[in-house]
């Protein structure tokens, strides 16, 4: 998906390069390209499994306190 900033008549250039940053922060393209820079480990199972019943731990103790 482009980006894509008109430029109105009677507006300055430093206004419509404000209109164009702000577009491509609402298009929320900035954080996925920062996220791709770098590459990142991919979790180990023992990983997952391990954050998985962190997980469930804190849903359980979610729910009992739901109700105090």
């Amino acid at each position: 998906m482009k980006v894509v900033v008109v430029r109105d008549p009677k507006e300055s250039n430093e206004r419509l390069i404000t209109r164009f940053g702000k577009a491509v922060q609402k298009s929320r393209k900035v954080p996925a390209i920062r996220n791709g820079r770098y590459h990142k480990k991919s979790p180990t199972k023992r990983y997952e499994r391990q954050s998985a019943v962190m997980r469930e731990g804190y849903r359980a103790q979610r729910e009992r306190s739901k109700f105090y």
